[in-house]
């Protein structure tokens, strides 16, 4: 996709139902490119193609909110529908969904280092765990109703990773809940929590995603921040990277390579050891493969790549230019 270099006017549009009415005063929606949110990056050699995925007759997908490719070689789309799980063949062809009426408003989706599907549900205050045949092994919190860790429960689940060890990091508070990164062990028993609202090195303001490294060290993408900062195991903070848009989703690779949808900027980026970014692909906008907000994204095994947008909504897929 071209990159344009000009300024068009910023659109200010109602999304109190997607975005939440506290996040409003923050996001920076773009009707078209903004260099000021766009990170200085060669382009990236992708183009937009349509997603082809069989929806069956009869069968809706909702505002897609993350995507992951499975060991079953399936992608699995996360939406915020009636069937907020869909499974789907390399070659697009659907599988089944499930997870009906089990959901208030679909966020997060991860795999753990064994293959199983982990889910975060905003509005419904949970993380579950699921293996690939969608049976629930474990879930964190209680539906529809937020509260403290300490009391077992969640508020505002945005996205979690798991360790080689199997602790589990949850980012909770997207806007109205205290923005914090809270610990679990493997059997989901709280160990400890970190964050609060702010701009000092620690603090947060809507913890929107995060991964974690071969060597253990966890990237949270502070999103009203316009940041990824970076800890350890235990909480302690090493450092950040600046961007100039909204970081939403970060994709980690198992060769290291570290991906960046930035959000309402409409970019999806890739980020060297240091978290500059090397190349860049897509723009705002209401064409083919143009965002309304890149919010998660994952990068196929033939690596094609597969964006959730949930402002648009649309699900993006960009394949290599030949």
């Amino acid at each position: 996709m071209a990159r344009l270099d000009r300024l068009v006017p910023l659109l200010a549009i109602g999304l109190v139902f997607t975005l939440g009415p506290s996040m409003l005063a923050g996001a920076q929606i773009l009707d078209g490119p903004d260099p000021a949110q766009m990170e200085d990056a060669p382009d990236l050699g992708y183009r937009a193609v349509p997603h082809g995925l069989e929806i069956p007759a009869g069968m809706e997908m909702g505002a897609p909110s993350s995507v992951v490719w499975t060991s079953r070689d399936h992608l699995i789309v996360f939406n915020r529908g009636p069937n907020p799980l869909m499974a789907f063949e390399a070659d697009g062809k659907f599988i089944r969904a499930w997870g009906q009426g089990e959901y208030e408003r679909p966020h997060g989706m991860r795999l753990d280092p064994e293959g199983n599907i982990w889910t975060t549900d905003v509005n419904g205050h949970t993380v579950r765990k699921m293996n690939l045949d969608g049976e629930v092994l474990l879930t964190i919190g209680t539906h529809g109703q937020p509260g403290d860790a300490e009391d077992g429960l969640l508020n505002e689940p945005t996205d979690l990773t798991i360790n080689a060890a199997g602790d589990i990091f949850v980012l909770v508070g997207h806007g109205r809940g205290e923005p914090r990164l809270v610990k679990f062990d493997k059997h989901g028993t709280l160990v400890t929590s970190w964050g609060g609202p702010g701009t000092e090195p620690g603090k947060f303001d809507t913890p929107h995603s995060i991964v974690v490294d071969a060597a253990g060290l966890l990237y949270v993408a502070d999103r009203q921040n316009r940041r990824i900062q970076i800890f350890d195991e235990d909480g302690k903070y090493l450092r950040e990277w600046a961007y100039k848009g909204l970081p939403c989703g970060i994709h980690l690779q198992e060769d290291g390579q570290m991906w960046l949808a930035s959000g309402f900027a409409g970019e999806i980026l890739t980020l060297d050891k240091n978290g500059k970014a090397t190349a860049a692909t897509g723009e705002p906008g209401k064409g083919l493969g143009e965002f309304g907000e890149a919010h998660y994204m994952t990068v196929a095994p033939n690596g094609d790549i597969w964006v959730a947008d949930t402002v648009k909504p649309d699900l993006h897929k960009f394949v290599k230019r030949q």
